[in-house]
């Protein structure tokens, strides 16, 4: 046993002299970590001139482990789709901020990140995740493959993906200058958190904006802003009436909303709204080009 062992160890001594020897002149022109290079594409490039450049804002649409969630189970946004998603991004949210606030105010407020992944994060309570916030720097985006499907109507590409984005936008205005507190003792006693999955309906009447609001006040603040900037005044009116005696408990919370973002941000909520929709009727049209990658 002895014999075989030295044997065995002297053969490898032997291997390794001669690996060693082969390794004295290594050509240091070819790098062997190749894990974070990849080829540039004609997406890249737009993107650097797009977001890099102008905002500082980095579009992140290959998968990336360490910014996923590793508690969901999720898959690669689509190239297409990406591209696609990052025009109306573009389009329907900076440019919006932009025009309405000035680029001073998006290049210091707008999250300096957006990870795109392919499909909804799913919960175990029957909800699943469309898009998150973190530390005021990032936004999560899923469900990116099914973006063609919900651009057949504007009510689908607001509610699945545009009005996510101001949502989460939201959440990140809040974390940089807080709202009053006078906002969540409104309806502070009837917040119910995940169980707003169970109470679905009647949301209105209880003085709710959307069946999701009643989670917290934090959700709640962003769900009033969120849905007021992008939809119609009829539609809004029409929940308001819907609301019934509710309607003074949601007027009020709105009020907090459009003093705040013009105390705050210098941002009049109701010109933000216009400047929404008019972009977004220019998109429904088929008036603004979201497919081209070349950089002029």
């Amino acid at each position: 046993m002895k014999r075989f062992a030295k044997y065995i160890f002297t053969a490898f001594a032997a291997v390794a002299l001669m690996s060693s020897c082969e390794q004295d002149n290594p050509d240091t022109s070819i790098s062997v970590i190749t894990l974070d290079k990849v080829d540039k594409t004609p997406f890249d490039y737009w993107l650097e001139a797009n977001y890099v450049n102008p905002y500082n804002i980095q579009f992140k649409y290959r998968f990336e482990l360490n910014e996923s969630d590793v508690n969901y189970f999720t898959i690669p946004a689509k190239y297409d789709d990406a591209v696609i998603l990052a025009h109306l991004v573009k389009y329907l949210c900076i440019d919006t901020y932009d025009e309405v606030a000035g680029i001073d105010f998006t290049r210091a407020y707008f999250p300096k990140m957006f990870f795109l992944i392919g499909e909804w994060e799913y919960r175990n309570n029957g909800t699943y995740i469309l898009g998150t916030a973190e530390g005021g720097k990032k936004i999560l985006l899923a469900g990116t493959n099914y973006l063609k499907g919900y651009m057949t109507s504007a009510a689908n590409l607001n509610h699945y993906y545009i009005k996510t984005i101001h949502h989460e936008f939201t959440h990140i205005l809040n974390q940089t200058l807080s709202y009053p507190s006078d906002f969540r003792e409104i309806s502070d006693a009837d917040y119910i958190a995940d169980e707003w999955n169970n109470n679905t309906s009647g949301y209105l009447t209880r003085g709710f904006i959307t069946a999701y609001a009643q989670h917290s006040d934090r959700e709640d603040f962003a769900e009033m802003l969120s849905e007021y900037i992008t939809n119609s005044a009829e539609t809004w009116n029409t929940w308001i009436t819907n609301a019934g005696d509710a309607a003074s408990i949601i007027n009020a919370k709105l009020d907090i909303v459009r003093t705040y973002m013009k105390q705050a941000f210098n941002i009049d909520i109701d010109k933000l709204r216009a400047t929404i929709l008019r972009r977004q009727d220019e998109v429904m049209a088929g008036r603004v080009d979201l497919t081209t990658v070349e950089v002029k």
